[in-house]
């Protein structure tokens, strides 16, 4: 998984990680069944964000729901997923920035793309993706072209870009991209009075994922010698915390003028989430959550948890753990185990995910009754 908003499961709380894990698996889902096995690899953090923003303004008994079957990365059980127009769109997106993406890396002949073989499977992936997100977007009433219009723009821009460049020149493309994706969630909801504050926030957002992606590549770019943003207009970290403070702060004033039906888990995404992600790119984590190896020392610990009776058999639980062992859950996420369905961390869930909830929840937040319990 990829993406800049990664949610720890601890500050969400049940409810809301329930609602977020709907819209990740509904996501997962809509690629599978509209674009193909394979396209279920672009599944990523952001992309499901266009998928809540919808249900949040039409509220989740608009029939966005529906029931899932057994997945390895649930354990093998059933769940609630997000379904409908919003999920469509979502994988559109996912899709169209993938294909972006692969023709890059290809364009940089980054790693085994650098071999021409590998080279060429991997354009007719990219291809074949772009046709998809475009044949999906136009179902559900959106153009892509924007989306790709802005990759096209920022391959000349980054050409062009030196010392005297404002970085937010250089952002621009992704900003205008991401708030033509966030705008369309109103006419998807039938709402088109929060299209122009969701464009807003869109704008912001896309600016966040831009810089925070280039905080966050800096040194190993500049270890491998690929461009960097930072590098290349001369941007410092502090101006570059600078501004991403002022997209946080109009993200926040954005979604107040935004009119949900049932906005908690967008808020959480959107204000609180985002605010960790921008302290975590820039080295100012503290977790307060993890148990045993991964523990903060001296930090609080979790309560052992109780094991489940309903033991799986050999068999089924090793067809479980080869699901498992396909998929990152195991590394990055959280999972039953595959026999005794106890609750397990990944190895290094702890590593990327967590933070202080209480200094990084609800501290000053008046923007909206979100539900926190800080």
């Amino acid at each position: 998984m990829f993406g800049i908003v990664r949610p720890c499961r601890h500050r969400l709380g049940e409810g809301l990680k329930t609602q977020w894990m709907a819209h990740l698996c509904g996501l997962c889902l809509a690629l599978r069944r509209d674009h193909g096995q394979f396209a279920r690899v672009v599944t990523n953090y952001d992309g499901l964000l266009i998928s809540v923003l919808t249900e949040a303004q039409t509220g989740r008994d608009a029939g966005g729901r529906r029931t899932a079957g057994p997945c390895p990365l649930r354990g093998m059980r059933t769940a609630s997923v997000a379904h409908g127009e919003g999920a469509r769109l979502a994988a559109a997106v996912s899709l169209v920035l993938a294909s972006a993406k692969v023709r890059d890396h290809v364009a940089d002949g980054d790693g085994l793309l650098a071999r021409r073989p590998v080279a060429l499977a991997a354009r007719r992936v990219a291809a074949g993706w772009g046709r998809a997100g475009a044949r999906g977007g136009s179902e559900v009433g959106f153009d892509t072209a924007v989306l790709v219009d802005a990759v096209d723009r920022q391959i000349g821009i980054e050409t062009l870009a030196g010392p005297d460049t404002p970085l937010l020149t250089v952002t621009e493309p992704t900003e205008t991209a991401t708030a033509a994706a966030f705008a369309h969630t109103a006419i998807l909801a039938g709402r088109p009075g929060n299209a122009e504050p969701l464009a807003e926030a869109g704008r912001l957002f896309g600016r966040l994922a831009h810089l925070l992606d280039a905080v966050e590549d800096r040194e190993t770019d500049a270890a491998s010698g690929a461009w960097n943003p930072l590098t290349a207009t001369g941007t410092s970290l502090t101006e570059a915390r600078r501004l991403a403070e002022d997209a946080l702060h109009g993200i926040r004033l954005a979604l107040r003028e935004v009119q949900f039906d049932e906005g908690k888990l967008a808020h959480r995404l959107l204000v609180h989430e985002l605010r960790s992600s921008v302290d975590r790119a820039f080295g100012a984590v503290s977790c307060a959550h993890m148990a045993g190896p991964y523990a903060p020392p001296g930090g609080p610990q979790l309560p052992p948890e109780p094991p489940r009776r309903d033991r799986r058999g050999l068999l089924a639980g090793c067809a479980v753990w080869v699901g498992l062992a396909c998929t990152c859950q195991m590394c990055c996420g959280t999972y039953e185990d595959p026999w005794s369905r106890e609750r397990r961390e990944g190895m290094c869930n702890g590593c990327c995910d967590c933070c202080d909830c209480c200094g990084n929840c609800c501290d000053g937040c008046d923007c909206c009754d979100c539900g926190c319990d800080c």
